[in-house]
């Protein structure tokens, strides 16, 4: 019995150690490999980053220049309703604004919701401005006399309905940088 007793205590002199050995070996080839882990998800993060960050900033850049486009001073400088009726004028304006803004519509891809929400509201404003202004004219008017009412109309308001879109955009992207 008593060499069974030292048998044990001799075993359990070597198996202790190596145990604490082997713990001590699993707990350090643990925190490398979680390490390492924590190291390639940043190294992936970064790589993303270097991809991902110029198309958003692009995708930015389109959107202010859509909100520039479909200013209402910009719009009627570049689109003239010279020669058409307020009717048709005001059809070739939205049909301009409408094709602006579904040539764009992907980059919302790379923007918070509330910045393509303040792009989309920005837009119906614009959308609206123009409505009014064609349905407070008399019939048979012309195309440079809706015009005309639209700039009125944006200098008695003193703000510009994209405006606030385009400031929103700035400070969402300067948070970035």
């Amino acid at each position: 019995m008593k060499d069974v007793t030292l048998f044990i205590i001799d075993l359990l002199k070597i198996a202790l150690p190596a145990l604490i050995v082997a713990g001590a070996m699993y707990m350090l080839i643990k925190k490398y490999f979680d390490q390492d882990q924590r190291t390639r998800v940043i190294e992936l993060r970064m790589k993303n980053t270097e991809v991902v960050l110029p198309i958003r900033l692009q995708a930015y850049e389109r959107v202010v220049l859509l909100l520039e486009r479909i200013t209402p001073s910009n719009l009627l400088l570049r689109v003239s309703g010279a020669g058409q009726t307020a009717t048709d004028y005001h059809r070739v304006l939205l049909a301009e604004i409408r094709s602006e803004f579904n040539h764009n519509m992907s980059q919302q891809v790379y923007m918070s919701g509330q910045a393509w929400q303040q792009v989309k509201q920005a837009r119906e404003e614009v959308v609206n401005l123009i409505n009014q202004t064609y349905q407070e004219l008399p019939d048979k008017t012309k195309g440079t006399d809706l015009a005309k009412r639209v700039l009125e109309k944006i200098l008695a308001q003193e703000t510009d309905p994209t405006a606030q879109a385009i400031n929103f955009l700035k400070q969402e992207i300067g948070q970035v940088f």
